[in-house]
């Protein structure tokens, strides 16, 4: 019977990721990210894409949790 000892076991070694593969993902997710914090901080008034309040009252909960005063 033989025992194996922590040395014997082969460790796997981190493949590196290429900045190539992971820029444009980087990328989008802060484009989302800016595009979400638009519509959860500035989406009314004079900066309004959208006409009416519907886009304010769908993330109003979300603004006051983030601290963006509205009212």
């Amino acid at each position: 019977m033989s025992t194996l000892s922590p040395t014997s076991i082969p460790l796997s070694q981190p493949v590196p990721i290429p900045l190539g593969e992971v820029l444009p993902w980087a990328i989008f997710a802060g484009l989302i990210l800016v595009l979400a914090v638009y519509f959860v901080g500035a989406e009314e008034g004079a900066l309004s894409i959208f006409s009416g309040m519907y886009v304010h009252e769908f993330v109003h909960d979300g603004r006051h949790l983030l601290g963006f005063p509205c009212h």
